[in-house]
């Protein structure tokens, strides 16, 4: 994949829509929540963690998710996961992030998952998803009004 970086300009230069639409769009959809969500042991979407977007053919898109505090059970070994998922939490997995504990205590992360990719041209919808291998201690993602979970999507440029 080659990338096309911008040129440096001059005074007197003319700017072309070429060199306008080298430069990244910005943030195309966002999603924030401050809802706490007791986590089960089945893939869903997390609360408020959906966004959609119409992505353009050849661009570049930074999806990130983050949770500002996930925890995972009380059992040995267990896990919370949280992850990106294309449509819906049956969805495509586009990356996922893993908080994980190996004694029997619940330990807390704050785990942000990252995907980079271009997209097919047209409406595209991104969310966040989450999942713990045990219920037992009632792991949670903990939100609140100063520390929300975000879900963002940018165009950061042609790819």
């Amino acid at each position: 994949m080659a990338i096309s970086p911008n040129t440096t300009f001059t005074a007197g230069a003319i700017f072309t829509a070429n060199q306008a639409n080298a430069y990244p769009f910005g943030v195309c959809a966002s999603s924030s929540s401050t809802t706490t969500y007791v986590l089960t042991t089945s893939v869903a979407i997390s609360t408020g963690m959906t966004a959609t977007f119409t992505a353009i053919a050849n661009r570049l898109y930074k999806v990130t998710y983050f949770e500002p505090q996930a925890s995972t059970s009380t059992v040995l070994s267990s896990f919370t996961t949280t992850s990106i998922r294309l449509t819906n939490a049956a969805g495509t997995l586009l990356n996922s992030a893993l908080v994980q504990t190996s004694a029997a205590v619940s330990v807390n992360g704050s785990p942000t998952v990252l995907h980079v990719a271009t997209f097919t041209a047209g409406s595209i919808t991104v969310v966040g998803c989450s999942v713990a291998n045990s219920v037992t201690g009632a792991p949670q993602l903990t939100r609140s009004a100063t520390a929300p979970a975000r879900l963002l999507v940018e165009d950061i440029g042609p790819s």
